[in-house]
């Protein structure tokens, strides 16, 4: 009798044991965290520019074990910040995602929006409303980070990181564990309460030791020996803009620790700012024990000196250089974390950019390519040919992202049809040489501007909130606030073409030339992941990347 029990009770837990084995086989896999990180103003070719100062475990880690991209450009105009981050996490487009820049008009107050502004929310951990009052409230479409909350049930935890507000929040999209970002006022990290009434005891604690202080209490000089500095031009260059108190555009930097205590957002055109970042990501790792588990997690991570310091010094400059140099170091610093505390080969990674960067006017004036400035004084004597024409002060209200907004009140008041005043001001433009198109919103699709620049101008117009006539420049024309440094927001390929390389969990080893876009970023996520495309996707999976 009991040697039956025996027999019926080992066949009972054999059975157990199968059909545990069978269920583990059959469990839905996926990486225990995700890490976008998206290099803000890096352009493709940085990858290979510096190649030979980077060191083996960053940049070089990514391009040696990843799948890389070379091919993929930003499939709209105009190519800037909060756009280029909206789109890498919703798969979408400004016509279709809302995210119309980083400002814009309004049409109807005249008044301007920017982003992430949000009056209905409170700052938390400073008292400073304008840098704290933000949320994602005008996003219209959900992100992938959305995606993975709602497939989770909203048990895998979706943290973003950024110096910029709007670079935090819009990844992080609608319903994360927490967005934040870096307050000029205090030095610290803040968030807001569309996220959480207090910071988390972890925040607190990182923002206590004070590291922005220390990080930049030995000023900045170059990593390397400066004669070793050979991509980029001579150090004291007259494109080049000036950092704090410095007199010149040259290394070092010895009064950056006092540069900091007079304006905190110094340490922001340094590569300390990365730095400073990347360590608030191991932060969020630790307190909020993003990889912990089975359930998958997702660090969005903006990494935004490289654009601050391309903004201030341009492409060329030795200052970029050593930034770029720095980030690989630092790179290398975080991947490694990332194996130690998550498991090599337990998390999927990937690198892109939310735009490029022009060469400065005077970099290429130096080298006999045809610049300029673009769009100097063209709203002041637009309106002087309206005046004169229609018999109206000031028709033209804004002139933001490349775009024209009217004032809807004046044209009212005036008694005069949008359509007459526009075309009127679309054949004005186009006198001017520094002009390649310029063209109604309205009209794009009929227009005989070629393509890609159509389908661009077409996916960037949001029909509530772009303006009225969309600009195209000539090649290699900048905004006339970029006499130094430089700027971005074009279709040509120094601003859209965009580095693409993922690493790690799923993903196989390669590089292709194929043409992608910006927009198949967040479905070959989705599907590396068997999560939702976000709502307003208009990309497709890169199935090279994940072999499927």
């Amino acid at each position: 009798m009991l040697r039956n029990i025996s027999i019926a009770a080992a066949t009972f837990l054999s059975v157990v044991t199968i059909n545990a084995q069978k269920n583990k086989n059959t469990q839905l896999e996926r990486p225990k965290l995700v890490v976008g990180l998206v290099v803000d103003q890096m352009r493709w070719d940085y990858l290979y520019r510096f190649y030979n100062k980077y060191g083996n475990d960053g940049f070089k880690r990514l391009l040696n074990t990843g799948y890389s991209l070379n091919n993929v450009h930003i499939p709209y105009v105009p190519t800037i910040t909060a756009l280029g981050h909206t789109c890498i996490y919703t798969g979408s487009v400004p016509a279709i995602h809302g995210i119309a820049g980083n400002d814009w008009t309004d049409k109807e107050t005249g008044k301007d929006v920017y982003c992430t502004a949000d009056d209905s929310v409170k700052p938390v951990g400073t008292t400073n409303t304008r840098t704290g009052s933000h949320s994602p409230k005008n996003l219209w479409s959900t992100t992938v980070t959305d995606e993975l909350r709602l497939a989770t049930n909203f048990q895998g935890k979706v943290i973003g990181v950024s110096l910029k507000d709007r670079a935090s929040i819009l990844p992080a999209g609608h319903t994360p564990n927490g967005a934040f970002w870096f307050d000029d006022s205090t030095g610290n990290f803040i968030t807001s309460t569309w996220y959480m009434n207090d910071l988390p005891q972890w925040v607190k604690s990182f923002n206590a030791q004070n590291l922005p202080e220390k990080l930049v209490a030995n000023g900045w000089n170059t990593l390397l020996p400066i004669n070793q500095y050979t991509e980029s031009s001579p150090d004291n260059s007259s494109w080049e803009g000036l950092l704090g108190s410095a007199k010149t555009p040259t290394f070092p930097y010895s009064n950056l620790a006092q540069d900091y205590q007079t304006k905190k957002d110094n340490i922001r055109y340094t590569p300390f700012g990365n730095t400073l970042t990347l360590k608030m990501a191991e932060a969020s790792v630790e307190g909020e024990k993003l990889g912990g588990d089975q359930i998958t997690d997702f660090l969005a991570i903006n990494l935004a000196s490289t654009d601050y310091a391309g903004h201030k010094f341009g492409p060329n400059s030795i200052e970029v250089e050593d930034v770029y140099i720095r980030l690989d170091q630092d790179l290398a610093t975080f991947f490694n974390y990332l194996d130690s505390k998550v498991g090599k080969g337990q998390y999927t990674v990937f690198l892109s950019a939310d735009h490029g960067g022009a060469h400065s006017v005077g970099f290429l004036k130096e080298h006999k390519i045809t610049t300029g400035f673009f769009g100097e004084g063209t709203q002041k004597n637009i309106n002087e040919k309206l005046k004169e024409k229609f018999g109206a002060e000031k028709l033209i209200n804004a002139v933001d992202n490349y775009q024209i907004y009217f004032d809807r009140k004046v044209l009212a008041d005036s008694k005069l049809e949008l359509d007459d005043v526009r075309n009127f001001t679309v054949k004005e433009l186009e006198k001017d040489p520094t002009v390649l198109y310029a063209v109604s919103v309205d009209k794009v699709q009929e227009s005989s501007i070629p393509e890609p620049i159509k389908q661009r101008i077409i996916n960037g117009i949001n029909r509530q909130r772009s303006g009225d006539i969309q600009l195209i420049s000539h090649d290699s024309m900048l905004p006339p606030y970029s006499k130094t440094g430089t700027t971005h927001s074009v279709w040509n390929s120094y601003d859209s073409h965009i580095p693409l390389i993922f690493m790690g969990w799923g993903i196989q080893h390669g590089e292709s030339n194929k043409a992608y876009h910006m927009t198949d970023i967040a479905p070959t996520v989705s599907s590396l992941l068997k999560i939702q495309f976000p709502s307003g996707s208009v990309g497709n999976p890169i199935t090279e990347v994940i072999g499927k």
